[in-house]
């Protein structure tokens, strides 16, 4: 039956997408190490690998498999489609260009946020923030200002889906404590994370605006010896402020 048939195309996509999945978090699996994890048959696996391979989805690379570059190409389309991240992608390397940190910009969706672009400046600290990557937004600069500016509604939802998982001893994990510290960061602009989601890292974030919705985020971070006192407070602060309030009339005005 029509119905029937629509159901197994759409558990062979989903059998395709998780596989995609696991070899994304475990970087290089072999046919056995994908069957093991899946719990599909051999054949079975066998088949959605080289499907996925003759369509560049994936790689063989001593005899593992690791996601190809049709996904480069993919999710560099989905990047630069947008006119609101072609223009803010630029800032993002002025940024580091200008701290000597690592800036990032990402956008929410699904709850959480995602890179859409990272740039490196020359002190920057070596740091897992690769374009596509998803974190959790309570726990990130970037992601709290994006919170700050979402309706209290839409922030519920998210925390109702994805909880407050403590990332270190700083995270911050109550509900209420959140919400008192998203009208802070209305207040004053931007957003601060004290080594809440890795130790040692310090960041500085703001809200990219355009017509008063919130499209994304951008951070500064670097380690908390070099973010301290002064630069920590106001000198990357109001630095970020300029930045992202120059890209808010940019965006409006485009």
């Amino acid at each position: 039956m029509p119905g029937n048939e629509s159901g197994r195309s759409l558990k062979t996509l989903e059998n395709a997408l998780e596989i995609i999945d696991i070899i994304q978090e475990r970087d290089a699996l072999t046919i056995g190490e994908i069957t093991d994890e899946v719990g599909f048959a051999r054949s079975t696996v066998h088949g959605y690998v080289k499907t996925l391979e003759n369509e560049d989805y994936l790689t063989k690379q001593n005899g593992s498999y690791k996601l190809g570059m049709a996904f480069l190409d993919k999710g560099g389309d989905v990047r630069i489609r947008d006119q609101q991240f072609r223009t803010t992608i630029p800032k993002i390397e002025e940024i580091a260009e200008e701290t000597g940190e690592r800036a990032q910009f990402i956008v929410e969706e699904h709850g959480v946020g995602t890179y859409i672009h990272t740039a490196i400046g020359n002190n920057a600290v070596r740091a897992d923030s690769r374009i596509g990557k998803r974190i959790n937004l309570h726990a990130s600069s970037a992601g709290k200002s994006i919170l700050a500016h979402l309706p209290r509604s839409r922030v519920i939802e998210i925390i109702d889906q994805h909880g407050l998982p403590a990332l270190t001893e700083n995270t911050v994990t109550d509900r209420e404590a959140l919400f008192d510290e998203l009208q802070k960061i209305r207040d004053r602009g931007y957003a601060v994370s004290d080594e809440e989601s890795i130790g040692g890292l310090r960041a500085v974030g703001a809200p990219v605006l355009s017509n008063d919705t919130v499209i994304g985020g951008v951070s500064i971070s670097g380690p908390a010896h070099r973010i301290k006192g002064e630069r920590f407070r106001s000198e990357l602060p109001n630095f970020l402020l300029g930045v992202t309030n120059e890209l808010q009339l940019r965006l409006e005005y485009q």
